[in-house]
């Protein structure tokens, strides 16, 4: 029975995060955590995977749908994955409580700008291709240096990334889906050598998140609106922000 309600709130979970570009490994590591799997061996790479299945089954949506800027996407998916173990290794000479604590009010005032503009128009030009991709690049890069130092998936920093860019909000979703697939299944590798997997689990579940996903894509592209996009995403980041924030507080 736990099987089939896990992989239930899975697809409702991969359902919703599709339609943000983005995986759902948040709370498919505490879900599976919360349903009993071991956290380290099971409930993280299981998530990771699944992280991954989202983004890969949204982006091949987005993809034929033609909403991906695959030339965009990829200079700044690979700067991100430059500056991931980059991050990674300074987590031995540099605490990083204050950082985090910084960086959760940084993605709060991020969130809460986004709620706030979610009814502005949507951008009507956007940066030129050279601009773009040195500013994405640069951008990428720290976002790849934050998410491996402070060991947290980057995606969610992306969409407003490329809003600020000038993409269209739907576009800018769609892009991230891409971006985020690399991140996933880099992150899932690293974890992959040391966990094992439920083969039950792992079977529902990846069934469950392809099910979610296109659904979630669908949606997104046909009954979503832009404005409702952003909110959805400025509440995802204040919700981030505040559990980065609470768990540095009541460490």
């Amino acid at each position: 029975m736990s099987y089939l309600a896990v992989s239930a709130l899975v697809f409702v979970i991969a359902c919703v995060f599709s339609m943000l570009g983005l995986g759902g490994a948040l709370l498919y590591i505490p879900l599976f955590k919360w349903f009993g799997f071991d956290f380290k061996t099971v409930a993280i790479p299981t998530g990771l995977f699944l992280n991954g299945i989202t983004a890969l089954s949204a982006a091949v949506y987005y993809l034929r749908a033609g909403m991906v800027d695959v030339r965009g996407a990829v200079p700044m998916a690979l700067a991100s994955l430059v500056g991931a173990p980059i991050g990674a290794y300074f987590t031995h000479f540099v605490s990083s409580e204050k950082l985090v604590l910084f960086f959760a009010m940084a993605m709060f005032i991020a969130g809460a700008r986004m709620l706030l503009v979610s009814s502005q128009p949507e951008p009507k030009k956007l940066l030129s291709y050279t601009k773009r991709v040195f500013i994405a690049s640069v951008a990428s890069f720290f976002i790849g240096f934050l998410a491996g130092f402070l060991g947290i998936g980057g995606g969610f920093l992306f969409v407003p990334l490329l809003i600020a860019l000038g993409y269209p909000t739907k576009q800018a979703a769609a892009t991230c889906a891409l971006i985020v697939v690399f991140s996933s299944f880099s992150g899932f590798l690293g974890h992959a050598v040391e966990g094992r997997f439920e083969p039950k689990l792992l079977l529902l579940a990846t069934f469950a998140v392809i099910a979610g996903s296109q659904l979630g894509a669908r949606i997104m592209r046909h009954k979503m609106k832009a404005k409702w996009i952003k909110r959805l995403f400025g509440l995802v980041l204040i919700v981030v922000a505040l559990k980065l924030g609470l768990k540095v507080v009541l460490k």
